[in-house]
């Protein structure tokens, strides 16, 4: 085995790892993939012969990718597109949510969106990811964010309160109310109803099983959620990952879940996975 075969495969040993904090850090499968495979390349660039610690190295050099790609990301004004399922909890019967059930959910970060993570800075989101989730120390932090230990440990204390803190519960009903709206003008077949409630650059991210769907512009959405509307369809509101969502059943059966981000009274962000076989492995007991 060449010197070249050797480093490859010490590589592929850590490419779960690095993977798992890829994609936890930036929500996307697809970015997960090309952070580790640039890890790679700067690995096969740089070479072993003056790394003490490969897991360590390749740790911060992902870290630092990561950030750079959520530094980018927020200049395009993206967020990611994927939604990861492992959390989805029925929303409570009044008009408050559980701060006991939120603060779980935040805190996870098996969230059922990734998008919740977007009220965080890049920084912090790196910061709170490294540490809360794979134990990665402060001192290791801080040379991947080119800041002090202190200012490490302070980023992640931040994005754990705003996690666990949530939406204010009014801002939640309200945008619980916003949903429930978009939904009974798409069961009408109302149009302007719809109109009404999506933000005029509203983005739908659709995923199936043949792939991802991408829509944009509050017509084209309209025009699209009309078709949503099925009269053997039931809807169960649900939070996904923090987000006012539903669960969408037909005969008992789960076909879609879907989750909404509300800003200003209109919808700005609709996400979705329609994938029966995945659903049907983790739909909740309350199902009916």
């Amino acid at each position: 085995m060449t010197d070249d075969d050797q480093l490859a495969a010490m590589f592929e040993g850590h490419r779960p790892y690095l993977r798992s904090i890829a994609f936890r850090v930036l929500g996307s499968h697809a970015d997960a993939d090309d952070a580790v495979q640039e890890a790679w390349l700067r690995l096969a660039r740089t070479g072993d012969g003056a790394i003490e610690d490969l897991r360590g190295w390749l740790t911060t050099v992902t870290g630092r990718i990561c950030l750079d790609l959520l530094r980018r990301r927020g200049t395009r004004r993206e967020q990611p597109l994927e939604l990861e399922l492992g959390v989805l909890e029925r929303e409570p019967t009044d008009s408050r949510p559980d701060p006991e059930a939120e603060a779980v959910l935040a805190e996870s970060v098996g969230l059922a969106l990734y998008v919740v993570m977007d009220a965080l800075t890049p920084a912090e989101r790196v910061s709170f990811v490294l540490h809360d989730v794979f134990d990665v120390p402060f001192d290791a932090i801080a040379a991947v964010l080119g800041r002090s230990t202190a200012a490490s440990k302070m980023l992640a204390s931040r994005a754990r309160g705003r996690l666990r803190s949530g939406p204010p519960a009014d801002a939640h009903a309200a945008a619980r109310d916003v949903v429930g709206a978009f939904f009974a003008a798409a069961g009408r077949g109302d149009v302007a109803g719809l109109l009404a409630v999506l933000a005029p650059d509203v983005e739908l991210h659709a995923q199936a099983v043949e792939g991802v769907f991408v829509a944009r512009g509050a017509a084209t959405i309209a025009a699209r959620a009309t078709t949503f509307a099925r009269p053997d369809a039931r809807l169960h509101p649900a939070l996904v990952g923090g987000l006012p969502g539903v669960l969408v059943t037909v005969d008992g059966r789960p076909v879609t879940v879907m989750a909404f981000t509300v800003a200003a009274g209109t919808i700005t962000a609709i996400r979705s996975l329609t994938d029966p076989a995945r659903l049907g492995q983790v739909v909740p007991s309350w199902v009916a």
